[in-house]
């Protein structure tokens, strides 16, 4: 295995002590923080990649089973919020680029649903779109988060990666909430999974790894002249971007079953001089779950207006005005005429 920076010595064991078995290039170590979890500190791999004269431009995205951390991933490579991230899993529903520039590079990061046993014609839906999303980029990283055991999810989609043409790197997420012998393991049993082009150990929440992982991505990129214009972050229309903040602040706090029931539709936006109007509803599927998001007294539904107004604002650097509203679109996941009209 051929191996780049500080976690070299956890990889591989097939020769002497201290060697490291040929495979997959491993940079270095790093952790996300999570509040009430204990922090575990991993030393950075030193930035080897070499600037090159070529330019380079493409598609890259991150995959893995539902909560693995690609959405946070992609947000703290953009620098801003463009993807929604929970703590509950399957949140993420379109499929939103953000676009990273750099002085030789354009990186255009695909957000993806998680690939998951669907249940519904949404779930089926979402499906689609993650296999399409592969066959499209140029690289895909599989996530994979330190602080939980491979299981026979991750082991399913390395196995899909067999027929694609992209490269395939993995990336071992959460690291902070390990000690050094767990994510040596951990990085272990991902380099077993599949022949990875790199591995990479990154935390997303406080960047440490973050750009080490860019360096290996945009290595793997084609030549190519720029993609899109150099102002441009997020080719997603504004008011997907403000759905998926509202659905965002609507899932904290809830029960388990509602991420898979709650869809945002932002119905007008108007301009009023320095602030702007924004109208917007939350569907669900029962009258139990819209007293859920309703709260007593409208109190949840006030503070998920509170969170959301603080994202939108910054998102679109101005003030706005957030009213919002719960309907019921009874079984919507399963009705074609429903999910067109929620724009899945």
């Amino acid at each position: 295995m051929t191996v780049v920076g500080e976690a070299a010595g956890v990889v591989g064991t097939d020769g002497p002590e201290g060697d490291v078995s040929p495979g997959p290039r491993v940079s270095g170590g790093a952790g996300e923080a999570r509040t009430g979890r204990k922090k575990h500190r991993h030393k950075a791999a030193s930035r080897e990649i070499k600037t090159e004269d070529v330019y380079r431009a493409g598609f890259a995205c991150f995959v893995g089973r539902p909560n693995a951390g690609k959405s946070t991933l992609t947000n703290a490579i953009i620098g801003q919020k463009i993807a929604i991230t929970s703590s509950k899993p399957q949140t993420t529903r379109h499929i939103i680029r953000g676009i990273l520039h750099q002085e030789n590079a354009q990186l255009v990061l695909v957000d993806t649903p998680g690939l998951h046993r669907p249940r519904t014609l949404l779930g089926e839906r979402l499906n689609d779109l993650v296999r399409e999303t592969w066959s499209e980029v140029d690289v895909i990283g599989i996530c994979f988060p330190a602080d939980e055991p491979v299981g026979a999810g991750d082991r399913f989609i390395s196995a899909e990666m067999a027929e694609l043409k992209a490269t395939v790197i993995a990336v071992v997420t959460k690291v902070d909430l390990v000690d050094p012998a767990t994510l040596a393991q951990r990085l272990l049993d991902v380099s077993k999974l599949y022949e990875f082009a790199d591995i990479v150990p990154v935390s997303s929440v406080s960047g440490h790894q973050v750009d080490t992982l860019v360096d290996v991505i945009v290595k793997h990129l084609p030549e190519s002249p720029p993609l899109y214009p150099d102002d441009v972050l997020t080719e997603e229309p504004e008011q997907v971007l403000i759905g998926e903040l509202i659905r965002e602040a609507a899932l904290e706090g809830v029960r388990d079953e509602l991420p898979h029931s709650i869809a945002v539709l932002v119905e007008e936006m108007v301009v009023e001089g320095r602030s702007t109007k924004i109208y917007a509803n939350l569907y669900v599927e029962r009258d139990s779950q819209k007293s859920i998001v309703i709260g007593t007294k409208g109190a949840r539904l006030k503070d998920v207006g509170t969170k959301a107004r603080a994202e939108i604002e910054q998102l679109l650097g101005r003030k706005i005005y957030l009213d919002l509203h719960v309907r019921i679109a009874k079984e919507w996941q399963r009705d074609p005429k429903q999910l067109r009209r929620l724009g899945f």
